[in-house]
């Protein structure tokens, strides 16, 4: 079959698709966490002293007896079998961005030939997966393979529905034999705990005399693509490498504007509903979702959780979404740049701190220059943004994301902190030693009577910071869409427990030298913005004069590529943050350098060899059956004494001979060995191999100008991004 066959074949097939079945909407209250064993569900099935040992383990994180434990378990087995289900898994979340899982039989035989159910607390609290073919930094080796899970009670169990059946899936961390964190999880528990240590000792010196347990929150806006699978199917470079290694612009992109929260395509609103039917069940908390800025552009986002529980649903939403896609005739794309050209795929995590009884202690409340709470916990996150940009930078640093940092359409790679004009002001007030009243955002009138007037907010947003303030949380704008949210999450509540220990000692030393709590304050973050201020910018950060601004005047780092960002793993005041605060050990960091050292190595190498194999394979053949084909009809006009143009056929050979020998030069480029460190092997690939991958792009793309249409061989752009 030629390459236009196939896609005119993929083109009718979904043309005359037959429309999915639209299911009747369920009343979210029918549905709401009804697979989920959560505290309500506990609250039913437990008597009351073991309901209340959950629930506080649940929400503190104090830890919970063996009995206990099997009373839970018996509960779990007992609430999942009657939903049908026959197995359990630990599901965990090693170091590839992804989750794994490992199935296990509620199922014992005995003496006499028949089997029951069970599933006691000790097959709850541990399981036993191998250690050594995850991905590790070396920290366990092929000869020594035990790994461990351990149920994590903070995150609920949940019954996983599939058209094979149902799982019941149980959060769990994942360690080595040795004790050391393999996953993504383990981390983020730590971080949680040390940002809570260090927020009480704040809080204890404000006068605070009530003070529960402090959690971070996240909420995570997810964007992503969706592409009809009959198109995805003939490409090589979406199936294996999550983005189009080649492919010319479309003559209509992203540039009228008019995709932007436009009408949902109505096949698009069909899968959206019956994802989202599937994320209430299992509690995930959708709340919004929405045409993005680029044809075919999607995005969804759920309201805030623990962080925590954020993250195991984040992981769990990926899935899901991948799945029904799939169900749906879709292929969904989390690549952050499916498409040259056109808008990117971000994952906008949206972070706060707070607890039940100080409340969202990032909250400013009306008058934000009388909350001093909230001021020093606000000033924590500017000196650990100016202290520890680099850290920001690298925990969202992949591959993929390269292709965004920088660009005009995503923050760039200078880690900043946008505040607003309102709260601005009073940090720089702050620095000029006083604290004075705020200007508020006034009233919003348009002079419509049908319209009611509203309360405007004090300051506007910024989209091209990569770390802004939003009201009452922090957005960290630079995620990648693929990503995990657990190391951005992790390195945030680390950064901010090191800035708020800080805090809390220039506090106590004020306190105890006579200054009032008030003056105190002031003199603590009057110096902290002296020191830190620098990470402070309200303007425009895709302007080249703040690229240079940031670098020269203010110290600021410019970090474009990963690997420029991963070796801020390796630098001696991140061992320190890290190891300081019992986040990470230095073995346990250094394994996360190499895991994700080799991890860019990978992919950026298997989409070198998919560019050699797709150029030589498809696209040359392509343009040589042109050319023939062109040879052909101009012999035959000659014969008929008519001239023929030679210009497309002069401009096919010439760019398909550049276009292979573009080709040799990078095959040439993927047989170099002799690296003589991990950060030399980086650098190649960043500034080596991808220039030459562009240029086999580049020729190749213009070729996809001047050959027949019927003669192409790949799915076009204005296909998969436009045919729905």
């Amino acid at each position: 079959m030629s390459g236009n066959e196939s896609r005119q074949q993929a083109i009718h097939q979904i043309t005359n698709r037959t429309p999915m079945d639209v299911k009747e909407p369920k009343a979210l209250s029918k549905i709401w966490a009804c697979d989920v064993f959560n505290l309500a569900k506990m609250e039913e099935a437990l008597s009351k002293s073991a309901y209340k040992k959950i629930k506080k383990t649940s929400q503190t994180g104090e830890p919970l007896d063996p009995a206990t434990a099997d009373v839970v378990a018996a509960a779990m087995k007992e609430w999942a079998t009657k939903k049908g289900v026959k197995f359990f898994s630990h599901i965990f979340y090693p170091m590839t961005n992804a989750t794994a899982e490992k199935h296990d039989g509620f199922i014992i035989t005995t003496p006499e030939g028949n089997c029951i159910t069970e599933f006691t607390g000790s097959l709850l609290i541990k399981g036993e997966p191998d250690g050594s073919s995850f991905p590790n930094g070396s920290l366990r080796m092929t000869n020594a393979a035990r790994g461990y899970t351990a149920w994590d009670p903070t995150s609920p169990a949940y019954v996983m529905q599939t058209d094979n059946g149902a799982t019941l899936m149980i959060p769990s961390v994942f360690m080595s034999w040795t004790g050391e964190a393999l996953d993504k999880k383990i981390p983020l528990l730590r971080s949680n705990s040390a940002m809570n240590d260090a927020a009480q000792k704040v809080l204890k010196l404000m006068g605070e005399e009530e003070i529960a347990t402090l959690n971070s929150s996240c909420g995570a806006e997810q964007e992503y693509f969706l592409v009809d699978a009959n198109f995805a199917n003939s490409r090589p470079d979406l199936l294996l490498a999550g983005r189009t290694l080649f492919g010319a612009p479309a003559a209509k992109g992203q540039e009228f504007d008019d995709h932007y929260f436009g009408a949902i395509p109505s096949r698009v609103q069909v899968f959206m509903q019956d994802f989202e039917d599937k994320l209430y069940r299992l509690g995930i908390p959708a709340k919004t979702h929405h045409n993005e800025v680029a044809p075919g552009q999607f995005e969804i986002a759920p309201y805030f959780e623990a962080a925590n529980v954020a993250a195991d649903h984040q992981q769990l939403l990926m899935t899901v979404m991948k799945m029904t896609a799939k169900e749906h005739g879709f292929l969904c794309l989390l690549h952050e740049k499916p498409f040259a050209g056109i808008n990117g795929s971000g994952k906008h995590v949206n972070w706060s701190v707070g607890n039940p009884t100080q409340g969202n202690l990032l909250d400013p409340g009306k008058t934000p220059n009388e909350n001093l709470n909230f001021l020093l916990f606000c000033g924590a996150v500017i000196r650990g943004v100016h202290l520890y940009g680099p850290l920001l930078r690298a925990v969202i640093a992949s591959a993929g994301n390269d292709h965004r940092l920088g660009a005009n359409e995503a923050p760039p790679a200078i880690l900043s902190v946008y505040l607003g004009d309102q709260l601005e002001q009073v940090y720089n007030d702050i620095k000029d030693g006083k604290l004075e009243a705020v200007a508020e955002g006034g009233e919003m009138d348009l002079g419509l009577d049908q319209i009611l007037n509203f309360t405007r907010d004090p300051g506007d947003r910024n989209r091209t910071s990569p770390f802004a303030f939003t009201g009452n949380r922090f957005e960290f704008r630079a995620v990648g869409s693929a990503q995990s949210v657990s190391g951005p999450l992790v390195a945030m509540n680390t950064m901010l427990a090191d800035s708020l220990n800080w805090i809390a000692e220039k506090l106590e030393a004020a306190l105890n030298g006579g200054a009032d709590r008030n003056a105190a304050v002031i003199a603590v973050l009057k110096e902290l913005m002296e020191l830190h201020g620098n990470a402070v910018f309200g303007g425009d950060g895709y302007s080249d004069e703040w690229h240079k601004a940031a670098v020269e005047e203010r110290g600021l780092k410019n970090i474009p590529t990963t690997a420029d960002a991963l070796p801020a793993f390796n630098s001696e005041e991140v061992i320190k943050l890290f190891d300081s605060t019992g986040v990470l050990s230095p073995v346990e960091l250094a394994s996360r350098y190499e895991v994700y050292s080799e991890q860019y190595i990978l992919s950026i190498e298997v989409e070198a060899k998919l560019v050699v194999e797709m150029a030589k394979t498809s696209i040359y053949p392509a343009a040589v059956s042109y050319l023939a084909s062109l040879a052909s009809t101009a012999d035959d006009l000659k014969d008929m004494g008519i001239d023929f143009d030679k210009t497309t056929a002069a401009t096919v050979a010439s760019e398909a001979n550049a276009m292979m020998a573009a080709v040799a030069k990078l095959s040439a480029a993927l047989e170099k060995e002799d690296f003589a460190s991990t950060d030399e092997h980086m650098q190649f690939l960043a500034n080596d191999v991808r220039g030459l991958m562009d240029e086999v792009r580049a020729h190749a793309d213009t070729l996809e100008g001047e050959v027949a249409d019927d003669m192409w061989p790949l799915a076009k752009y204005r296909e998969m991004l436009f045919i729905k």
